[in-house]
Protein backbone atom coordinates (compact mmCIF):
# COMPACT_ATOMS: atom_id res chain seq x y z
CA UNK A 1 0.00 0.00 0.00
CA UNK A 2 1.12 3.74 -0.54
CA UNK A 3 0.33 6.15 2.16
CA UNK A 4 0.36 9.84 0.88
CA UNK A 5 0.21 12.60 3.57
CA UNK A 6 -0.62 16.23 2.43
CA UNK A 7 0.25 18.78 5.05
CA UNK A 8 -2.14 21.99 4.89
CA UNK A 9 -1.06 25.26 7.27
CA UNK A 10 -4.46 24.97 8.47
CA UNK A 11 -8.32 24.62 7.14
CA UNK A 12 -8.53 27.85 6.92
CA UNK A 13 -6.08 28.71 5.30
CA UNK A 14 -5.34 25.27 3.34
CA UNK A 15 -1.73 26.03 1.52
CA UNK A 16 0.25 22.95 1.47
CA UNK A 17 3.08 23.12 3.18
CA UNK A 18 5.11 19.41 2.74
CA UNK A 19 3.96 16.00 1.47
CA UNK A 20 4.94 12.08 2.55
CA UNK A 21 4.72 9.14 0.18
CA UNK A 22 5.73 5.76 1.84
CA UNK A 23 5.61 2.21 0.55
CA UNK A 24 5.05 0.00 -2.69
CA UNK A 25 1.55 -0.72 -4.50
CA UNK A 26 2.33 -4.46 -4.74
CA UNK A 27 -0.37 -3.84 -7.68
CA UNK A 28 2.35 -5.85 -10.51
CA UNK A 29 5.78 -6.92 -10.04
CA UNK A 30 8.52 -4.43 -9.63
CA UNK A 31 8.78 -2.64 -13.07
CA UNK A 32 5.16 -3.46 -14.03
CA UNK A 33 3.71 -1.81 -11.15
CA UNK A 34 1.31 0.60 -12.88
CA UNK A 35 0.57 2.60 -10.04
CA UNK A 36 4.02 3.15 -8.18
CA UNK A 37 5.01 4.39 -11.53
CA UNK A 38 2.39 6.89 -11.52
CA UNK A 39 2.88 8.00 -8.24
CA UNK A 40 6.34 8.17 -8.46
CA UNK A 41 6.31 10.30 -11.83
CA UNK A 42 3.88 12.46 -10.18
CA UNK A 43 5.14 13.19 -6.78
CA UNK A 44 8.99 13.58 -8.21
CA UNK A 45 7.88 15.22 -11.32
CA UNK A 46 5.81 18.01 -9.21
CA UNK A 47 9.02 18.99 -7.48
CA UNK A 48 10.82 19.08 -10.58
CA UNK A 49 8.35 21.23 -12.24
CA UNK A 50 8.08 23.70 -9.43
CA UNK A 51 11.86 23.95 -10.06
CA UNK A 52 11.65 24.38 -14.08
CA UNK A 53 8.52 26.26 -13.89
CA UNK A 54 8.95 28.46 -11.10
CA UNK A 55 12.47 28.73 -10.22
CA UNK A 56 11.72 27.73 -6.73
CA UNK A 57 13.63 25.04 -4.92
CA UNK A 58 11.36 22.44 -2.44
CA UNK A 59 12.87 20.62 0.29
CA UNK A 60 13.31 16.69 -0.76
CA UNK A 61 14.56 13.86 0.53
CA UNK A 62 13.70 10.60 -1.21
CA UNK A 63 14.85 6.42 -0.80
CA UNK A 64 13.50 3.12 -1.88
CA UNK A 65 9.69 3.36 -1.04
CA UNK A 66 10.11 7.19 0.75
CA UNK A 67 9.58 10.63 -0.36
CA UNK A 68 9.89 13.65 1.49
CA UNK A 69 8.97 16.90 0.27
CA UNK A 70 8.66 20.29 2.57
CA UNK A 71 7.73 23.92 0.84
CA UNK A 72 9.51 26.52 2.24
CA UNK A 73 8.01 28.89 4.20
CA UNK A 74 9.38 32.01 2.88
CA UNK A 75 8.48 31.70 -0.92
CA UNK A 76 8.48 35.09 -2.45
CA UNK A 77 4.70 35.97 -3.40
CA UNK A 78 5.46 36.42 -6.52
CA UNK A 79 6.00 32.31 -7.11
CA UNK A 80 3.67 31.34 -4.22
CA UNK A 81 0.56 31.02 -6.05
CA UNK A 82 2.47 29.04 -8.94
CA UNK A 83 3.99 26.73 -6.61
CA UNK A 84 0.51 25.88 -4.95
CA UNK A 85 -0.98 25.66 -7.64
CA UNK A 86 1.20 22.84 -9.07
CA UNK A 87 1.00 21.41 -5.89
CA UNK A 88 -2.47 21.33 -6.07
CA UNK A 89 -2.91 20.05 -10.04
CA UNK A 90 -0.14 16.81 -7.77
CA UNK A 91 -3.25 15.85 -5.43
CA UNK A 92 -6.12 16.12 -7.86
CA UNK A 93 -4.13 13.78 -9.57
CA UNK A 94 -3.17 11.32 -6.62
CA UNK A 95 -7.31 11.56 -6.15
CA UNK A 96 -7.82 10.00 -9.41
CA UNK A 97 -5.39 7.56 -8.77
CA UNK A 98 -6.64 6.75 -5.35
CA UNK A 99 -10.50 6.85 -6.83
CA UNK A 100 -9.77 3.98 -9.23
CA UNK A 101 -6.89 2.06 -7.46
CA UNK A 102 -8.12 2.54 -3.98
CA UNK A 103 -7.17 -1.01 -2.57
CA UNK A 104 -3.34 0.52 -3.48
CA UNK A 105 -3.31 3.92 -2.46
CA UNK A 106 -4.46 6.13 -0.01
CA UNK A 107 -3.97 9.58 0.03
CA UNK A 108 -4.93 11.90 3.39
CA UNK A 109 -4.46 15.44 4.45
CA UNK A 110 -3.47 16.71 7.70
CA UNK A 111 -3.41 20.54 9.17
CA UNK A 112 -1.60 22.53 11.08
CA UNK A 113 1.93 21.19 11.45
CA UNK A 114 3.50 24.12 9.81
CA UNK A 115 6.40 23.62 6.96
Amino acid sequence: MIYITIERRAEEEPAITSYRVEGHAMYADPGKDIVCSAVSAITVGTVNSVEVLTGQILGAEMEEGWLEVIVPSDLPDSSAAQVQLLLESMVVMLSSIEDNYGDYITLQTTYGKGG
